[in-house]
């Protein structure tokens, strides 16, 4: 019977056997490094997650019905539940993508919803991630090794199997697919920080990993470029690639990553892409202040999931508050990700305060402020002992003909004592979840 020390030491380094990496490439420098991995589970009680599973349907069905109308439609905007001005000054929203409809109107298939629970039990999401939300690998093939060295781990704990990620996933291309085509995995190759995810995941839902120059648009049609050049037509293309540079022709025309007039076979409907181009204007971290409103707008129901308490400086009631309570709020910066852009007021210098102050009144857009949620921490196999650490959750969210929830989840925890930032690429770490099936 392993310790959690020896599970924890054994995982970790098959996991780096395995190239089980992530990469951060900053400054013109790619580092790779181990994404650590934490031998205590993170358990969620059934009767949570009914309610957990529930708040995160609603929220993303709400949200694919905003993105279909703010491309369409835009009643939200006519009724003046959102203001006009925060759509389009979104770095999220794409002018190319007006009048678009994707196939079975599915603009979000993959969400990656970020949560924390408060010290008093309840949840609050923090973040939606409806672009190209990762992580969902790293917890499948840890507890696989698990599963190697630990057999009576899940014989004697009633939890939910996490391996049917890549089978939801499939469904989910499936169903959107044009034509019957080909089913690829679009990578920028392996220099993304999600690489090793990226590769894993096609031979797991059993689906072709392409790389740009295996793609070619003719009669704005979308074919693979097999062996000896042999073309097979593409009905879905699941990307990991950012909307700027999926298509140099639409988009960045310095980039190398994407394919040229895809975006034409888009508009067209003769391909499918997971997830839509243009959902960056439902991800917005000003956007996230209306998501409580969408869901009354769209479903008509009071929302399952709270938001964090969020202030917006573009409203003179809260720029207000939010200039007089700055110290003892959390700042962010809408257009930063990965945990960069965030600032804790009380952590700020005087100076720092002044300048920030300054910033909200004169660019109340690029702003969001929200009051700190003291969640909870979770224990970590740290030394020889144990010590508790600050961690979120990030939950999968498939949409095909239902919109379901993978049970299992991307625990991410800080191995900072002092800091609330628990991403990757700040450093931190991961554990198992363990979805309780009573």
């Amino acid at each position: 019977m392993y310790s959690l020390i020896e599970q924890r030491d054994t995982v970790n380094k098959w996991m780096e056997r395995f190239g089980v990496r992530f990469g951060v490439y900053k400054n013109n420098v790619f580092n790779e490094q181990l994404f650590p991995f934490d031998a205590i589970p993170r358990v969620i009680s059934h009767k949570d997650w009914v309610e957990i599973e529930a708040g995160l349907i609603q929220r993303v069905n709400a949200l694919n019905l905003f993105l279909e109308d703010v491309y369409n439609a835009k009643k939200i905007v006519k009724s003046g539940i959102i203001p006009e001005e925060f759509i389009y000054s979104s770095k999220g929203y794409l002018a190319q993508c007006e009048g678009i409809t994707p196939s079975k109107k599915i603009f979000s298939h993959i969400s990656g919803i970020d949560l924390v629970q408060a010290k008093d039990g309840k949840w609050f999401v923090l973040e939606d991630n409806l672009r190209i939300p990762s992580g969902a690998s790293y917890p499948m093939i840890a507890r696989t090794i698990t599963r190697k060295i630990s057999p009576n781990t899940f014989k004697q704990n009633d939890v939910y199997d996490n391996r049917n990620y890549s089978t939801l996933i499939r469904k989910a291309m499936d169903y959107v697919n044009v034509d019957n085509g080909l089913e690829v995995i679009l990578t920028p190759g392996r220099y993304n920080s999600a690489y090793f995810e990226h590769s894993y995941l096609a031979e797991k839902a059993g689906v072709v990993l392409a790389f740009s120059d295996d793609l070619v648009v003719e009669n704005d049609i979308v074919y693979y470029k097999g062996l000896y050049d042999k073309r097979e037509r593409v009905g879905v293309i699941y990307r990991r690639i950012s909307d700027e540079y999926l298509d140099p022709l639409t988009f960045d025309s310095s980039s190398m990553l994407g394919v040229p007039n895809l975006m034409r076979a888009y508009a067209k409907g003769n391909v499918a892409i997971m997830n839509a181009l243009g959902n960056g204007v439902a991800d917005d971290k000003g956007i996230y202040y209306f998501v409580p409103k969408m869901i009354e707008y769209y479903l008509g129901e009071e929302p399952i999931l709270k938001n964090a308490p969020t202030y917006l400086p573009y409203y003179e009631e809260d720029k207000k508050y939010i200039l007089e309570n700055l110290n003892k709020l959390v700042i962010k910066d809408v257009s930063e990700a990965g945990g960069y852009g965030v600032m804790f007021g009380k952590d700020m210098t005087d100076e720092e305060l002044a300048t920030i102050k300054h910033l909200i009144e004169t660019e109340s857009r690029r702003w969001i402020a929200q009051e700190v949620i003291d969640f909870i921490d979770l224990d970590i196999v740290e030394g020889d002992g144990k010590v508790a650490r600050k961690a979120d959750l990030r939950a999968f969210v498939i949409c095909e003909a239902e919109t379901r929830v993978w049970r299992s989840g991307l625990t991410r925890y800080t191995r900072d004592p002092t800091s609330f930032i628990v991403n990757s690429s700040q450093g931190g770490g991961f554990k198992d979840t363990w979805i309780m099936k009573k």
